[in-house]
Order: C-alpha cells, then structure tokens, then sequence
C-alpha cells in the first residue's frame, strides 16, 4: 500500500471545512492530519504536525492564507492550495506562478487534481525550495495586483506567538536578502519575508518614504536630517536610529521634505 498524502486544512467557516474533509476522506490515499479555523492554529498545526499538503483558505480574518505562508518557517513549508471563492487576481497570481488553487464551492474532480499534482511534487527531490520560492512570488503578485488600500497591521512572529504589528509604530524597515528587518518606535525588532518592493506598495507613502534601496521610514519618525560628504543624508529617528540616504533618495528628500 503506498504512502497516504499527509494534508491539514485551514478555514475559518466550518461549514467549508467540513464540506472539504468529507471530500477528502473519499479518497483513499490521503490522511488528514490537522484541522484548522484561524491562520493562528493552521500555523501551528502545520510545524507540528509537517504535512505534505495544506489546504490554506485565502479569506481568513487577522491571519489570512498569505499570512500564514509568510509566517512559516521555510523548513517547515509544506506544498500549498489556496482555496477561494472566486478572484481573478489570485486566480492569476497562483496560475503564473505555479502554484495550486481551489475555487469555493471545490469539486471532487479539481481537488483529485490538486492531490494529483502534490503527490508529484513530491516526488521531486527539490520540491520544498521550489516551492518556497514558487508561494513567495505569487504572495508578492497577489499583493501588487489584488490587494486593496494601505496595510495597518502586519503579522510578525516572536518566538511561538504572532504579533499583529501597527503600521503607525514602524519607524523603519531595512531588506536583508529574502528577510525585511522591521525596528519599531521603541526599538523593538522583527523579521518577516517580505519583498521590499511590494511592502512599499502596501504603505501610505505620505508615511513612509525611501531612504535607499534597501531601506524605508516613518517620515513621521524622523527627528534629524544630517547633511553628510558628496550631497547625501543620515537620518536619525526618534529611536535614535542613524540610516544612510542614498544620493538620489537624499536629493528627493531634501526637495521633498526640507524645502520650506
């Protein structure tokens, strides 16, 4: 007998949940092995129990589907389905990029396919890098395309608990490879998978403006703008936090918010 699919489900309505492990338990190659009703308890039932395939709603409150992605530790990232009731641009996002979705009300026939396509997937001896890389571009295309109005609360980690941090109390946020380092007013310091590009897309830019390529601030949590050699700028912050400006980003500073 073959190896069953280990598969966890994340859903805040348990109507849809119940309708979805109905339709898998019609399946004989496929265990579920966690249940989940917020984006909280589906990450913590995902790192313990490691499964091979989480069904992820897309619309959950506070944690949503993306969220939880995001949160995951890239050690403990299983393949994902996003499942949602109809949206063109998650459609497309997770279309272009590989990754699996699952319209709402979901089909014996399409959930088949999508087991289908996980077994194959693991079947592939890189599949978990892939697969990272594969739900982090379509997390930032769903997020430059999709998502409407600017960002008030970001859901970090520490340690085992999430924190769903203020926007209002960032003073900055600094790009480190795949990582975004977030310091906040009071000097508190985060680290969520990001692309700064995207984040940036989702912040007021009235409130936050780039000082390089790496690195954004709370225009509101500067206190001092030091002129530095060859036309650039450190800005301190209120957390006493010195940033270099780039040369171009310290002439649109200088134009845009030093000139009276």
């Amino acid at each position: 007998m073959s190896v069953k699919l280990r598969v966890v489900i994340a859903d805040d309505e348990r109507p849809a949940r119940s309708f979805l492990a109905a339709l898998l338990r019609t399946f004989e190659d496929v265990e579920i092995v966690g249940e989940a009703s917020t984006g909280r308890e589906a990450l913590e039932v995902i790192e313990q129990e490691k499964p091979d395939l989480a069904l992820l709603d897309l619309q959950m409150p506070e944690l949503d589907g993306l969220g939880v992605v995001r949160l995951l530790r890239k050690d403990a990232t299983p393949l994902v389905a996003f499942v949602t009731a109809y949206d063109e641009y998650a459609v497309r996002a997770f279309e272009v990029n590989a990754v699996d979705y699952l319209l709402k009300p979901v089909e014996s026939v399409r959930l088949r396919q999508t087991l289908n396509r996980a077994q194959e997937r693991l079947d592939q001896t890189d599949f978990r890098s892939d697969e990272v890389s594969h739900l982090r571009a379509a997390a930032a295309d769903y997020d430059a395309t999709a998502r409407p109005g600017y960002l008030e609360r970001i859901p970090v980690r520490e340690r085992n608990e999430i924190i769903l941090l203020a926007v209002q109390h960032i003073a900055s946020v600094v790009a480190d490879g795949e990582l975004l380092h977030i310091t906040t007013e009071s000097n508190e310091r985060y680290s969520i998978n990001y692309r700064l590009k995207e984040l940036e897309t989702r912040l007021d830019p009235a409130k936050f403006a780039r000082l390089s390529r790496g690195t954004l601030v709370n225009i509101e949590m500067i206190s001092r703008v030091s002129p530095m050699p060859g036309g650039t700028f450190v800005v301190t912050l209120t957390n006493n936090q010195k940033l270099q400006a780039s040369r171009l980003q310290s002439r649109i500073l200088r134009d845009s918010l030093l000139s009276i």
